[in-house]
């Protein structure tokens, strides 16, 4: 999302759409990202799901492992009774199907997995037919329930009937408002959206184009040319009216700790969904985890110049206020909980330290500072080091566009890798990797100029002010 400062905004004749807050329009342009782009999201982002399997891993090991501590603090405990499993935003559904199969293989004695139904919520009709289609997916499907609905609309289970909750880097994509306190009075921003006055000449019937994006009608834009990198944002701020304000009295008390008109993010969406995971899981419930980008640092919050969310193909995805996270589960009465890195997760499963594609390259002494092409010539050389010692349990194919900006001579080779790697090597550009998996590409990633000293460091990072989160509570704890 641009917000470039509009100096006369009636002047211009691109404008789309009224001032609205910012929850509001986030809503609004993610309906119109997945209606237009659902089927190939992959080009705009990705999530450490999407491909990987070693997330579905690690929580399908401990998952595996409270079940077992449960069953042994409960003597008398049913060997039948059902669990149901429930994933929040299910994408492709390639996190189920990950966790099935080593859940499937940790079970030897069939205690376990027999008893499982898995719940795949995915509001996005595209996405939802991705994880039905997936072939890795598709051995589970006797155990694998879909639905389309989101995190506010499953009232239809009933509750205290669920097991175990996982969210997935959903909630950076629910509504969220960006909130502030000036002068004993809490305010919003809100947003009006124009169109880049450079792209009007491509809508000849502005009227039409007008009232399909207002009425958010995919069939008709997907006839016009693409607009939602174009859209120039016009924002301001207003007083909230906070009779309808979820949660207000702890946001207003947590909003006293930062300094006045300092912009935070309120992730409405992520608070409603802690108190709907609290309404569904069973009083002897594993517990629920979200994970997702976002900070538990009260400094950051502080910090007038963050970046309180980032834009990928035109949509919205915020940073998540972890720290008003915690204060509304609190308020809720949730007492236990845990706040870690992802990666520390992970890595306990694996029992070694990890690192993702993307941290490795972030280790590199001297990464590209020219043009695009530049770092995927890095990246790519750095998974064709990693592959000829990494081997992945599934047959994955990394889709890798290059850049437009490559020139000709760089193109041949850079393609020739892409062809080159292995089904089975690394599995995205964001998967993770495990300390002996680095050390033995060591070689050839030292010729590409990585430093051993700084990947060592890396690898003992500990939760980053901003940081790919774990939070997780126990039903016990309520």
């Amino acid at each position: 999302m641009s917000a470039s400062p509009i100096k006369d905004p009636d002047a211009l004749p691109q404008l789309v759409g009224d001032f609205q807050p910012v929850d509001i329009w986030q809503a609004h342009i993610n309906r119109l990202f997945y209606g237009l782009r659902g089927s190939c999201v992959r080009e705009y982002y990705q999530t450490v799901a999407v491909a990987d399997y070693r997330l579905g891993f690690a929580l399908a090991e401990d998952y595996w492992h409270q079940c077992q501590k449960r069953a042994k603090g409960q003597a008398g405990e049913h060997t039948t009774t059902p669990l149901s499993v429930m994933e929040w935003g299910a994408g492709n559904g390639n996190l189920a199907a990950c966790f099935l199969d080593r859940l499937q293989e940790l079970d030897h004695e069939q205690l376990i997995f027999p008893r499982v139904n898995y719940l795949c919520i995915e509001r996005e009709p595209a996405l939802l037919e991705q994880a039905k289609a997936n072939p890795d997916l598709a051995k589970h499907r006797d155990r694998v329930t879909f639905d389309s609905a989101s995190v506010d609309q499953l009232s239809a289970f009933p509750d205290g009937s669920v097991d175990r909750i996982i969210c997935n880097e959903l909630w950076s994509e629910l509504p969220t408002k960006l909130i502030l306190r000036k002068e004993g009075e809490i305010q919003e921003e809100q947003l009006r959206p124009n169109l880049n006055e450079k792209r009007l000449g491509d809508f000849p019937d502005w009227p039409k184009f007008v009232e399909a994006f207002d009425q958010k009608d995919i069939d008709t834009l997907k006839t016009m040319p693409p607009f939602l990198e174009d859209l120039v944002w016009e924002r301001e701020y207003r007083p909230i009216e906070t009779k309808t304000f979820p949660f207000r009295r702890t946001v207003a008390e947590f909003l006293k700790s930062i300094d006045e008109e300092v912009l935070v993010p309120y992730n409405v969406g992520a608070c409603q969904s802690v108190k709907e995971a609290k309404r569904l899981l069973a009083t002897d419930a594993i517990g629920f985890s979200s994970f997702d980008a976002g900070t538990v640092d009260h400094r950051v919050l502080n910090d007038p110049e963050k970046p309180c969310y980032t834009v990928q193909g035109g949509q919205f995805s915020f940073m998540v206020n972890f720290q008003l996270l915690e204060e509304v589960a609190r308020h809720l009465g949730i007492r236990s909980g845990v706040i870690e890195s992802q990666r520390e997760y992970v890595g306990r499963s694996l029992g070694t330290n990890v690192l993702s594609v993307m941290d490795l390259l972030a280790s590199h002494p001297s990464p590209p500072e020219g043009q695009a092409w530049e770092l995927d010539a890095l990246i790519l050389r750095t998974l064709q080091a990693l592959n000829r010692t990494y081997r992945c349990p599934y047959q994955r194919h990394i889709e890798f566009p290059l850049s437009e900006s490559t020139p000709a001579h760089e193109r041949a080779e850079l393609e020739a890798i892409v062809q080159s790697l292995p089904s089975d090597g690394v599995p995205d550009t964001i998967a993770y990797l495990t300390e002996a998996e680095i050390w033995k590409a060591m070689p050839d990633l030292q010729k590409l100029g990585y430093d051993s000293e700084g990947i060592k460091a890396m690898l003992q990072l500990p939760l980053q002010p901003v940081d790919y989160t774990h939070m997780f509570f126990a039903s016990a704890g309520l």
